[in-house]
């Protein structure tokens, strides 16, 4: 284990202009106020669709009792959560990774847990995992496992993310649309062609933002997010293309998540009602060992969908040394794993580290600064909910290919001349996007690592722990007979 840290900067003996330069590290880091700003406000205009996605999708879910989550409370603890979280986050690791509600989690909890438990014993489940996992970084095994994992596998990580966001920003747009038959899954917008305006708006977005980026225009994403949102507003003054689903009705031709129109309303007061609504009773409603699965499930997808991102990140943003880590990795998987504890607290369900902090980094963000901004958004986003959500997806998208095309480039750094290798890292990087999960394509990674690592006569070279993560994911990927039968 390397015993320096992990620096990003080509001049390490830059000296820092004042206290608050040498805190977060500005000038060492190759930064300065104004990108930090910048990328803040990026990562934050890029992320702001979890203050509306994340209701929609929580408050979707009936619990055993019949009830559901009000969806103004869920996007005003979402917020709130957010904001608390990226800036604890920026001011302990100085990291410019800001947090939000888990997608993977939410999702779970809303179609799988709830079901068969309240909504206040489903978010103790999510605490009793934050917990888990703070513990585990705190005594030293999270990091123990982020460095058994090779530079290979990390590096892959970062680019399966890249190909993963990209992905998400294509199906947000839609630009590629589920088929709704069995071959092929999913096709080019609709039937074959780009049929709508508000995925016209995202391919030019695309290109503009790309045009800005490759000419190295300062602001580039940003710019092209502002540009995109405009046109999209004066789009739809003009032709009111309204929402793609209202209600039972599907619009094709509508905003797939949020309509670019200026508010009736633009401030509205948060409503904080379910923070400390928790309940740890399902262990008594559904049996120990039905509970046991349920965390075993929110741990380890939680504990490497946010090791994965932060690998990612810090690759991306230059903050990684040749083996992979990142300043102060051990605060940073700490302060994640209370990030559960705090979305659970809250019922905006676990907080981790967002994929789409790689648009700030991409616009230059380097340090913790980037954090405060972009939380001190969310936070003051709890008053003015309708105006975030102006923002179409369809613009926000783009930003995320444009990052995803970055993190792309990370591959020029393995050398794939052995199959043992290229295979896990191939798996690593198509299982992701392809399963939706960045939990799924590390553990393709980590089973096809060990494995056929071992059995070409390299097993000496494999950690031990990795033995016994890789087993771990075996049990991950079975787990679906095992939550039936304790059931």
């Amino acid at each position: 284990m390397s015993t320096t840290p992990a620096t990003d900067v080509d001049t390490p003996e830059a000296e820092p202009k004042n206290g608050f330069d040498r805190f977060f590290e500005i000038t060492r880091r190759g930064s300065t106020i104004p990108a930090e700003i910048r990328g803040g406000v990026v990562t934050f205009v890029t992320m702001a669709y979890i203050v509306i996605l994340n209701p929609i999708i929580l408050s979707a879910g009936v619990d055993v009792d019949g009830n559901t989550l009000g969806f103004a409370q869920v996007a005003a603890t979402t917020a709130l959560t957010a904001g608390v979280m990226t800036v604890l986050f920026g001011l302990v690791t100085r990291l410019p990774f800001a947090f939000a509600a888990g997608l993977g989690i939410n999702s779970f909890l809303a179609v799988a847990v709830v079901g068969q438990v309240t909504w206040p014993e489903a978010m103790g489940l999510v605490v009793i995992n934050g917990v888990i996992i703070v513990i585990l970084a705190a005594t030293g095994l999270r990091r123990m496992i982020f460095d058994a994992v090779p530079i290979q596998l990390k590096i892959a990580i970062t680019v399966g993310i890249g190909l993963f966001i990209a992905f998400i920003g294509f199906v947000d747009a839609g630009f590629v649309t589920a088929t709704g038959v069995s071959s092929p899954p999913v096709g080019l917008g609709v039937d074959g062609s780009i049929a709508t305006v508000p995925t016209l708006i995202f391919v030019l977005t695309l290109l503009l933002t790309g045009i800005l980026v490759a000419r190295k225009v300062k602001g580039g994403i940003l710019i092209g997010l502002l540009t995109g949102t405009v046109v999209a507003v004066v789009v739809e003054a003009i032709w009111n293309l309204g929402p793609k689903f209202d209600g039972d009705a599907v619009n094709p031709g509508g905003w797939s998540l949020s309509v670019p129109e200026l508010p009736a309303s633009w401030v509205s007061l948060p409503d904080l009602s379910l923070v400390g609504q928790v309940s740890f009773g399902s262990f008594e409603r559904i049996g120990a060992l039905a509970a046991i699965m349920f965390v075993f499930t929110l741990v380890f997808t939680n504990f490497f969908d946010a090791m994965g991102t932060m690998t990612g990140l810090s690759k991306e943003a230059g903050l990684a040394n040749e083996k992979g880590d990142f300043p102060r990795i051990k605060s940073a998987l700490i302060v994640e794993g209370f990030g559960a504890v705090a979305g659970g607290f809250t019922s905006s369900s676990s907080n981790t580290v967002f994929i789409e902090s790689g648009s700030g980094i991409g616009e230059g963000a380097r340090t913790g600064l980037a954090n405060l901004v972009t939380g001190g958004l969310f936070l003051v986003a709890m008053f003015f909910t309708p105006l975030v959500s102006i923002v179409p997806t369809e613009v926000a998208a783009a930003a995320l290919v444009i990052v995803g095309a970055l993190m792309m480039s990370q591959i020029r750094h393995i050398e794939l001349d052995d199959f043992s290798v290229l295979l896990p890292v191939f798996l690593t990087v198509t299982v992701m996007p392809l399963t939706y999960s960045i939990a799924n394509g590390i553990g393709a990674g980590f089973v096809s690592w060990v494995v056929v690592r071992s059995l070409s006569g390299k097993a000496r070279e494999i950690s031990p722990l990795l033995w016994i993560v890789a087993g771990g994911f075996v049990l991950f990927f079975a787990r679906g007979p095992f939550e039936a039968l304790f059931s």
